[in-house]
Formats: C-alpha cells, sequence, structure tokens
C-alpha cells in the first residue's frame, strides 16, 4: 500500500525536524559565544546560560527559539513540520478509508489538521512583540489548540487502529500499537491533570519542564508511527 509507504516517510520527518529544530536553538542560547561578531550575533534575549530544561525548566522553548538567530531555524522548521503533517493525516484518511472500503473524512484527519494550522500559526507569530494583552491571549490560545486537536487526532487515530487490527496483523506490529495506546493516555492525562497548574500564575519551572517533555512526548507518536508499520509488506 503506497499510503503506508508515505506515512513511515512522513513519520520519521515528522519526529526529527521538530525535535533538531528545539534542541538547535537550545544549544545556541547556551552557547552564543561561537556566534559573536558575526551575522548571526545572538540577541541578548535570547541567551541564556548552561541547563537541562526537560529536568529544571530553566528556560521555555519560546525563549530559546523566538529571538535571533535561533528563529531562523525554530520558525521554517515548524512551519515545514506543519505541512508534513498535513500530508502525514491525509495519507492516514485514505489509509484507514481503504481498510474499512469507505470514503469519507475521519475526525482524526480534521482534528489532525487543525492541529497543523495552529502549529503553523504559532510558528509566524513566535516572537513578535504586539504590547496588547488580547494578542498575549490569542497566542496562549492558538498554542493550547496546537496541543489539544494534536492529541485528540493522534486519540481518534489509535481508536481506529484497535478497531482494525484484525486487519492490520500483516501490516504492522501490535506491541507497537500498545505503546501508542498508552502514549496517547499518559498524553492525555497529564495535560489533564495539569491544567490547574498551567492556568494559575507561578510554578513557571515546572510549566517550562512540562513544556520540553510534553513536546517530545507529542512527537514521539511519530517515531512510534515509523516503526509501527512493517518495512515489508506481504
Amino acid at each position: 500500500m503506497n499510503e503506508i509507504t508515505q506515512i513511515r516517510k512522513l513519520s520519521l520527518w515528522i519526529f526529527f525536524i521538530p525535535l533538531i529544530a528545539i534542541n538547535l536553538c537550545l544549544l545556541i542560547s547556551q552557547n552564543p559565544e561561537f556566534l559573536d561578531n558575526t551575522m548571526f550575533e545572538v540577541d541578548q534575549i535570547g541567551r541564556s546560560g548552561f541547563s537541562i530544561p526537560y529536568l529544571d525548566g530553566s528556560l521555555s522553548i519560546s525563549r530559546a527559539s523566538r529571538t535571533f538567530p535561533q528563529y531562523l531555524i525554530f520558525k521554517p522548521a515548524m512551519i515545514l513540520t506543519a505541512i508534513l503533517l498535513y500530508f502525514y493525516w491525509n495519507n492516514n484518511n485514505k489509509l484507514v478509508n481503504r481498510l474499512y472500503s469507505t470514503n469519507v473524512i475521519f475526525k482524526f484527519r480534521t482534528f489532525g489538521l487543525l492541529s497543523a494550522i495552529f502549529l503553523a500559526i504559532h510558528s509566524v507569530f513566535l516572537g513578535i512583540k504586539i504590547d496588547f494583552q488580547l494578542y498575549k491571549l490569542f497566542r496562549r490560545v492558538v498554542l493550547l489548540l496546537f496541543i489539544i486537536f494534536e492529541i485528540i487526532a493522534q486519540g481518534y487515530l489509535v481508536f481506529h487502529f484497535i478497531k482494525l487490527k484484525e486487519k492490520l496483523s500483516k501490516l504492522s506490529n501490535k506491541r507497537v500499537l500498545y505503546i501508542k495506546i498508552l502514549l496517547v493516555s499518559v498524553l492525555a492525562t497529564v495535560a489533564i491533570l495539569s491544567l490547574p497548574m498551567l492556568v494559575t500564575k507561578g510554578n513557571t519551572h515546572f510549566k517550562h519542564m512540562l513544556e520540553w517533555n510534553y513536546f517530545v512526548g507529542v512527537i514521539i507518536f511519530y517515531l512510534l508511527s515509523r516503526i509501527f508499520w512493517l518495512k515489508k509488506i506481504n
């Protein structure tokens, strides 16, 4: 099936592009001296000391990525990821239709495309300074909707794979499906449990630490998609 071949290729790019982008931005932020006296000299706001934000929450992904020159990496990477997500969810919609012998637009495609749109919007507006409270709220809502729609899309897709597990037995790795179920369940649970803390002031380091780890958790879904489908299909 051509859709499976495309999904396997897209999954790997969707995992590695944002992962490399955010960590490269972090590396630049923590080692700005390497770019001093060059045309890519790091903005003062975008500089930080050495830390491991995955563990200590010392800075956010936004702080590490929104200033020059980091945004030259972050913005194109996230917009490219959003484009790849469009093709990923479209191909999954075609594949599930083929397996069901139907021709419909599944909910996971709708939510998946919405997540891609909001990721692109967030990337475009990141770093643009407008001293307006409504604009700041808009940015937070856009980021939140990206996460919510992404988790819903992943959940719906896994749900259909569970329903189709007999048809998928020779096409996929059943153990990876169980890992995907666990991953989506953990992401949804963490999101619900963390919500009261996220909407209140304070707990800054916790929020930053959660942001880094949660983002990686979201894209691990795509790495699992790569190994879920068997390379050789009989």
